[in-house]
């Protein structure tokens, strides 16, 4: 059940009182002449929460080169040939 403490006690022993509640993870209960009035208990560490799904993976990688220079044209002719080069079989879904 946890601590029980009068709500005069804790207005004086506050921040003592809070200390022990979070080293022991007990709950601790204030009373107003002699019956519960609230029940206080320690915050367990959590995940930190992102906010949003946008933006959380920023400055977790880097772009090399150059992305301002124009892509060739020829490239996929070029990927073909290299596959048709090593002999092997047409990718899924290739329709040649």
């Amino acid at each position: 059940m946890g601590k029980m403490v009068p709500a005069t006690e804790f207005k004086a022993k506050c921040l003592g009182l809070i200390d022990e509640m979070e080293r022991n993870g007990e709950s601790l209960t204030i009373t107003r002449r002699g019956k519960a009035s609230i029940t206080l208990m320690a915050q367990r560490e959590q995940a930190p929460r992102i906010a949003s799904i946008f933006g959380c993976m920023k400055g977790t990688f880097t772009v090399h080169g150059n992305l301002d220079e124009p892509i060739d044209p020829d490239w996929e002719a070029k990927w073909e040939a290299k596959w048709d080069e090593r002999g092997l079989p047409a990718p899924p879904g290739d329709q040649r």
